[in-house]
């Protein structure tokens, strides 16, 4: 889809194509973030491009740890939390740190592109496990898919792509499910998105809520810091095996060649943990685009976090509906790329004048496909 929105803005001009593909915020950084970067570099600290202990710098994985237990209510230390290259990273040190070959990890349907390759990277198996029409997690169907060689599961919430916030009492219900198992299953909680809650709602805390938790974070979305790759991977006190997993963690965090997270952005969150984007532009852009479309006769879920669209396609071939959007200059994303067929992706990271100018194009491939279905 990139390099199509490339070759199709090289020939209509980039002002009259209309790219909903990539989540990358566009909005700068809290002030407050970018004046403790300003302070880090100016003050030059000693040693502070030189290596530093496997798991980040201790004051501010002390931090962190400080952080975690105003949020969840958990005692979790500094031990406890490993600096990391981003969630993405988090994730892949963790799956490293757990599995052996032939090892199963559920994966809830549809999920972030990435996770079957974070998988299969530690040579695990992917288990794929349909969440129920409301894209909410499915505890009875997540109960049919354990076995003996189950080892984590991944939780995205708020999920990336249907922007469905998973309550209270679905997460109490897996945990329930969890201790009820023979062997500990691993609940993995991808949390890059918590803090973009639309409505005035919130994330209820996972950790808090469910027993065998590690979370994974970043700050890419919270403080629209994506290209800085500075995230944590943090144990909740409550495993059994967390001894164990923290020199794991460790190590995996040096082995899989990222070494450490970047030290200065390490510096600065020390500063500016706390700070957060102002989602009330992307609730906006969610209304307009979504009201737009709703308008057009589309069948649209407004989404309850995240700053993503997931939305239903008006045929089942959600390839072919996003080639009859890309010859209307309107750019998204397939909803089986995601692992649902049927979907289209569109992300809020785009000016508002855009989402304005693309509706006739939304609304154009509506009416053909709609005269094809006639046809038929």
């Amino acid at each position: 889809m990139f390099e199509e929105g490339a070759l199709l803005k090289r020939e209509r001009g980039a002002e009259n194509v209309y790219d909903y593909t990539l989540g990358n915020p566009d909005v700068e950084p809290p002030s407050q973030v970018l004046s403790a970067l300003n302070r880090v570099v100016a003050e030059g600290r000693a040693n502070m491009h030189g290596y530093m202990p496997n798991a980040g710098f201790p004051a501010v994985r002390a931090a962190v740890a400080g952080l975690l237990r105003r949020e969840t209510g958990l005692d979790f230390l500094a031990d406890d939390v490993f600096m990391t290259v981003g969630s993405a990273g988090a994730c892949n040190v963790i799956l490293k740190s757990i599995l052996d070959p032939g090892d199963e990890v559920i994966v809830l349907m549809p999920c972030f592109s990435e996770y079957p390759f974070y998988v299969s990277n530690h040579s695990g198996t992917l288990v794929q496990v349909e969440t129920d029409a409301s894209f909410l997690p499915d505890v009875q169907r997540i109960a049919a898919a354990i076995t003996p060689r189950t080892r984590a599961i991944i939780l995205n919430t708020p999920n990336n792509p249907t922007g469905r916030v998973y309550p209270e009492q679905v997460l109490l219900e897996l945990n329930a499910l969890l201790t009820r198992l023979d062997h500990p299953v691993l609940v993995i909680s991808d949390e890059p998105y918590k803090h973009l809650v639309f409505d005035g709602g919130r994330q209820s805390e996972v950790a808090a809520l469910i027993e065998n938790t590690v979370v994974c974070n970043s700050w890419s979305k919270s403080q629209a810091l994506p290209g800085e790759r500075i995230g944590y991977l943090a144990l909740s006190p409550r495993l059994a095996e967390r001894p164990a997993l923290r020199a794991a963690c460790t190590f995996a965090n040096r082995i899989l060649g990222f070494i450490n997270a970047p030290a200065i952005w390490q510096l600065a969150e020390l500063e500016a943990l706390d700070a957060k984007i102002d989602v009330g532009g992307y609730q906006a852009k969610r209304d307009l685009l979504c009201n737009a479309l709703a308008a057009i006769g589309y069948e649209v879920t407004k989404p309850e976090g995240t700053f993503y669209v997931f939305l239903k396609t008006p045929i089942l071939d959600d390839v072919a509906f996003v080639r009859s959007l890309t010859a209307e200059g309107v750019l998204g994303v397939p909803g089986v790329g995601f692992g649902r067929a049927g979907y289209l992706r569109l992300s809020l990271t785009v000016p508002r004048e855009m989402i304005v100018k693309s509706i006739p194009g939304f609304e154009a491939a509506f009416r053909k496909c709609g005269a094809r279905i006639e046809s038929t």
